[in-house]
């Protein structure tokens, strides 16, 4: 998956919204303005961070030695950074669907309801 793709598949969710926060390389995707997705734009080999279930992230790291690390940049505990190119497609958007229903999840019940909403 190149970046475009993953870019994509992030606006293609409900509720996303894509900004540059922190400086004009690093595109974050958020929705309902929680944060669920990072790409970082001119590093290479492509790289994201997604959010992950604490104990799935060391698990993923541990079948997919060097190829998903701890987040950079972020809290290790609850994200991992892909390598997108030595990924499948499929792992990379099961992981995508997985950051975006934790961050859901964590909503509170009025920005639930505000997603809810949506079209």
């Amino acid at each position: 998956m190149n970046v475009e793709q993953f870019r994509e598949c992030c606006l293609a969710k409900k509720g996303v919204t894509e900004e540059f926060p922190f400086d004009a390389d690093t595109l974050v995707f958020k929705v309902m303005g929680k944060m669920f997705a990072l790409v970082a734009l001119e590093r290479m080999p492509p790289q994201c961070n997604l959010k992950c279930d604490p104990e799935r992230a060391v698990v993923l790291r541990e079948e997919h030695d060097g190829t998903i690390i701890p987040g950079y940049h972020m809290s290790k505990k609850h994200w991992n950074t892909l390598l997108m190119e030595q990924l499948p497609s499929k792992l990379i958007q099961e992981l995508l669907d997985h950051s975006y229903n934790l961050v859901v999840a964590g909503l509170s019940r009025k920005l639930k309801q505000e997603l809810e909403a949506l079209d």
